[in-house]
């Protein structure tokens, strides 16, 4: 995180998981929100969700971050959490759920279709 000089921002997925962002990639990503079709219902609630549960965190000098108690509500964090690196930013679950939706993946076989950009990955 030192790209983001500690600066990130933490926000709700739909999931109920939480991401964290390193600044620059949120803003990036904010950028491309806001620019969505205000008339579309669907884009509307992504970002009504996603902007405005955004919340800016600084790491103290250990690497740590405070999450709010209305964010660790939304992701039903309990006790333990689950930090999963996802590219250009982290997910943080709950254990417990993080499990249970692991499972759920695993099993499900009707994804539906792939998008023609994962079809010509190798895995």
């Amino acid at each position: 995180m030192a790209r983001c000089a500690g600066e990130i921002i933490v926000t709700v997925d739909r999931d109920h998981c939480l991401l964290i962002y390193p600044l620059p990639d949120w803003e990036e990503l904010e950028r491309k929100l806001v620019r969505l079709p205000s008339m579309n219902k669907a884009a509307r609630r992504i970002v009504r969700i996603m902007v405005g549960y955004a919340t800016e965190v600084d790491m103290d000098a250990n690497g740590r971050i405070l999450i709010s108690k209305e964010l660790r509500e939304f992701a039903s964090l309990e006790k333990q959490g689950m930090l999963i690196g996802q590219g250009n930013k982290f997910e943080l679950w709950d254990e417990t759920i993080w499990y249970e939706k692991c499972d759920a993946w695993l099993i499900d076989e009707d994804d539906g279709e792939l998008p023609a950009d994962l079809e010509s990955i190798s895995f």
